[in-house]
């Protein structure tokens, strides 16, 4: 029989966990303001950069104390520019539960070779915080895109740590309250909770982390693009927008426009507001339903941006055919765009809730996920 089709359909189906939706308010006539064709050293370029390092600091609550850069390579530019430069005068622990977070132990353990203390989690749960030894230098992601698990609060962090801490926020920041006390380095990318564009990452320094830089020389050579020193100082121009490569004026506009739609809805508290809001429409979706759940076991350690969902009913005989076949149905409908689980996660899907999302959409995509598992079903009943 034919599963009958919902009649509602999303405004805006694109669900990616990056690059994210835009805001609801982008246009492209928006970017018109751009300097494009001016350097990025000239006045008007300097002062975009800055501007969008100062409202970043702005909204995101950031110490007046704390330094803050635009660097090349997105988030895993930003990672790799932290362990690269500060890794080294220590033992370090590399903490994952999610590929990401398995990629910066590969690069510390394989390729910087330092010496550290794994600690991992299968996908779904989190390392406990409270066996870490924070005397070491710990590398950790905030929030774990690929797995939809949070770190659900900064308690375990001491304050009187020796260590640095080095967080990959890329999903977390502008959707989560990030305790900076807690966190040295920390970095970001503009494609996540703003639905900015691509290639450009940020990187948050304490003023330990800056007392590192300027008495720590790692042992290896630094890419140009990493070295934030110079004669043992902080090159201070990174962190007022004289940056290490050529940005793009054009993302950096599209950024600045997404920085003004965040503050005029209630800066960080309003985008976790609506973070929040999105995720729980499809975590009150799952709780009422028995063939679908949240991949995160904990409630507590929910992410509100990623979140990431398996199937559970037991008629599915193949669980990642199951799902692509899912996520396909939805794309073909236009009702729900890049849904799929990340390749090394588990089978299933993935849905982006962060700010830039409207919960109209998240509720009137719903009834389509329901429609197409019934109908994935049905065809594979058939199929038998």
């Amino acid at each position: 029989m034919t599963i009958e089709q919902p009649a509602a359909r999303p405004a805006n189906p694109r669900f990616s966990s990056g690059p994210c939706a835009k805001n609801p308010a982008f246009s492209l006539d928006k970017l018109n303001d751009a300097a494009l064709g001016r350097s990025h050293r000239a006045a008007v370029g300097k002062a975009k950069l800055k501007d969008a390092i100062e409202t970043t600091r702005e909204i995101l609550g950031v110490p007046a104390d704390y330094k803050i850069g635009i660097v090349p390579a997105s988030d895993t530019g930003a990672v790799e520019m932290a362990m690269w430069s500060l890794l080294g005068a220590r033992k370090a622990t590399m903490v994952a539960w999610e590929s990401f977070g398995a990629g910066w132990v590969t690069d510390v353990v394989k390729q910087l070779k330092i010496e550290a203390d794994v600690k991992t989690a299968e996908y779904g749960e989190i390392v406990d915080f409270a066996e870490i030894d924070f005397n070491t230098d710990v590398v950790f992601t905030w929030n774990g895109t690929t797995s939809g698990v949070r770190v659900a609060n900064g308690d375990a962090i001491p304050a009187d740590r020796e260590g640095l801490t080095i967080c990959d926020a890329t999903s977390a920041a502008f959707a989560m309250d990030l305790p900076w006390d807690k966190l040295d380095v920390t970095t970001f990318s503009w494609q996540k909770v703003l639905g900015g564009e691509a290639a450009h990452g940020m990187i948050i320094l304490s003023p330990r982390a800056v007392e590192r830089l300027e008495t720590y020389t790692p042992a290896w050579p630094l890419p140009k693009i990493f070295r934030m020193t110079k004669g043992g100082k902080l090159i201070d121009g990174i962190f007022v927008g004289e940056t290490i490569n050529t940005p793009s004026m054009l993302a950096v506009e599209d950024y600045l426009v997404a920085l003004d739609w965040a503050k005029s809805i209630g800066g960080l508290k309003g985008l976790i507001a609506r973070a929040d809001a999105n995720a729980q429409a499809v975590w009150d979706f799952c709780a009422a339903r028995d063939w679908i759940d949240n991949l995160a076991v904990d409630p507590a350690t929910r992410s509100n941006t990623s979140v990431c969902l398996k199937f559970t009913d037991d008629r599915i005989q193949d669980g990642a055919a199951f799902a692509k076949a899912v996520a396909k149905r939805l794309e073909k409908e236009g009702v729900a765009l890049d849904i799929g689980a990340y390749r090394d996660a588990p089978a299933g899907l993935r849905i982006w809730c962060g700010g830039t999302v409207e919960t109209a959409d998240v509720a009137a995509m719903l009834p389509w996920l329901e429609w197409a598992f019934n109908a994935e079903i049905e065809a594979q009943t058939e199929a038998a």
